[in-house]
């Protein structure tokens, strides 16, 4: 065993005195001794509870004859973190939790890991940790939060606050009216209740194989997710004994499987970030032009919030994600290994939709494209990634000219003071992962936007990231990005800007001739007083179509 390197021999008599300071014993030393990494902590609603949903993977490590060693890790709350300086803290803590979760499992010898995380950059930092660890490794995250239904608004989630401030702002509601959807979007802990990012990922885990079956939708409060905790430990130690490892599941074939239940689902736009990222750990090179064709044959089957009214809860009544697995089978392949120490056709037989509400059949889905596209074109060389399945028919195909701001807060206060018109294309740029730095989430603009009634109306174009709550026409990770140089640096206020989603295209009407004499006038944008970990970020981070990673 791996833990053998700090137990075993006379040598390590030294490694044992400090393991039994602790309280450990002989018998316990000669067991697997499995990691738990814990994101708990008392920031985020989503993690809150996770010190629970730890003792019960202990207790399952536990029952099956292995030594659990809990350790934690960051984690920063996106929703909290929102419309000011600190988002540019959460894509960057992906890296360092990839690198904390190193270190600790590197320096202490586990043999097996049980992840444990929630929220949006935790989850595919910990994917990223797996698969450049390559041990046995499995995840149980905390679950989503419970949707509040409601007579006056119906069912609420964060999303609703954010869009009933640009409601007020328009005078659309009262202060009672934005107090009542306050208190009353956020009942309890878990991730945010739509598909947003962080339950796009929780929901990938089952689809890349590396956890079990309702690890993306079982709500946080059912006592369903302590016994999935409970199971995850136990067979973390099974992995251990059956050295079934990260690389063995996290193949070519499995991050295509997971980009198709990506489109099925309608995802966050993030996850194209993520699973990118997740990919190069793991080896595997994913092209964003493969993205589209993959779209293009993968109807979308669910509309949860914010493109419908559904929400996770309804999805696991539904069956889950293994249920819009088992719809799609045929476009899936099915042999490939998972952490159940069965194939993803095993796992996935006689797991029916109960009721085709939120999962529609395959012969009658929402479209018979994916739920992502990533637009290329003039003003994209590299890409732009875009939720077609939250954007209205209207948005689908728009041109308008080009409103530009150099960071999210000057858009934010030309769209609250009614600056943006029908038809305006808003462009925001200098937010990419280096010009940001860290490549912020922007739910603000896009929520004001939406609280306002123009998302059927006014497109907006990005080199940093929307949130996975948005809807509406918001295009983001414009690659490459401005301080890079790309052509999103040079928009000038009322340009031209085409978008037509169902082509893939996005294109800045100005000549190649205007183009190049615009980079010989214009100054590069440089962003004064950066220090600290994002200048460092920021001097290493590739591109967003590279996943935004740290070589």
């Amino acid at each position: 065993m791996r833990s053998d390197n700090i137990k075993k021999g006379a040598e390590r008599a030294p490694q044992r005195s400090l393991l039994k300071a602790m309280g450990y014993t002989n018998e316990q030393m000669k067991r697997p001794v499995i990691g738990i990494v814990n994101s708990f902590n008392e920031v985020i609603p989503g993690h809150i509870h996770l010190q629970n949903i730890a003792r019960a993977a202990k207790d399952g490590v536990l029952m099956a004859g292995g030594t659990p060693m809990e350790f934690n890790v960051i984690g920063v709350c996106d929703g909290l973190a929102m419309g000011h300086e600190g988002m540019k803290y959460s894509l960057v803590t992906r890296e360092l939790i990839a690198d904390s979760v190193e270190c600790m499992a590197k320096a202490h010898c586990f043999d097996g890991l049980v992840f444990i995380p929630n929220c949006d950059k935790i989850v595919p930092g910990m994917l990223m940790a797996a698969a450049r660890l390559n041990i046995p490794s499995i995840f149980v995250s905390g679950g989503p939060m419970l949707s509040k239904c409601t007579k006056e608004h119906g069912a609420l989630d964060l999303n609703s606050v954010f869009e009933a401030v640009g409601a007020y702002k328009n005078n659309m509601i009262d202060d009672e009216g934005l107090a009542f959807v306050e208190d009353n979007a956020c009942p309890g802990c878990g991730s945010c209740s739509g598909m947003f990012t962080a339950n796009s990922m929780n929901c990938l885990c089952e689809v890349l194989g590396m956890a079990l079956k309702g690890n993306g939708t079982i709500p946080a409060v059912y006592a369903e997710r302590i016994r999935l905790a409970k199971t995850a430990g136990m067979r973390a130690v099974e992995l251990v004994k059956e050295d079934l490892k990260p690389l063995d599941i996290l193949t070519e074939k499995t991050f295509e499987n997971a980009l198709t239940v990506d489109m099925a689902l309608g995802c966050s736009s993030n996850s194209l970030l993520h699973l990118t990222a997740i990919a190069h750990e793991a080896g595997v090179t994913l092209d964003m032009k493969q993205v589209n064709e993959i779209s293009e044959r993968t109807p979308n089957l669910c509309h949860l919030a914010p493109a419908g009214h559904h929400h996770v809860q309804d999805l696991h009544e539904e069956g889950g994600v293994y249920a819009v697995m088992n719809e799609i089978q045929d476009m899936l392949d099915t042999s490939l290994m998972t952490v159940t120490g069965k194939t993803v056709g095993e796992n996935i037989k006689g797991c029916a939709p109960r009721y085709h509400e939120v999962i529609r059949p395959i012969d009658n889905p929402y479209t018979k494209t994916g739920g992502l596209a990533v637009l290329f074109g003039s003003l994209a060389p590299n890409g732009a990634v875009v939720k077609r399945s939250a954007v209205a028919k209207e948005m689908l195909v728009h041109k308008g000219p080009a409103r530009v701001f150099n960071s999210e807060e000057e858009a934010i206060d030309a769209i609250y003071n009614a600056k943006i018109k029908k038809g305006d294309v808003v462009v925001i740029r200098n937010e990419g992962p280096a010009g940001g730095p860290g490549m912020r989430e922007m739910l603000s603009p896009t929520s004001a936007i939406c609280g306002m009634g123009l998302d059927k109306d006014v497109a907006l174009i990005t080199d940093g990231r929307f949130s996975g709550a948005t809807r509406g026409a918001s295009i983001g990770h414009v690659s490459p990005e401005a301080v890079s140089g790309g052509p999103i640096a040079y928009v000038k206020e009322g340009d031209i800007i085409s978008i037509n989603i169902p082509e893939y295209s996005i294109e800045l009407e100005v000549s190649a001739e205007e183009m190049e004499k615009r980079k010989t006038e214009m100054k590069p944008f440089v962003r004064e007083g950066v220090k600290g970990y994002l200048k460092r970020y920021s001097k290493m981070v590739s591109s967003a179509d590279k996943g935004a990673v740290i070589e």
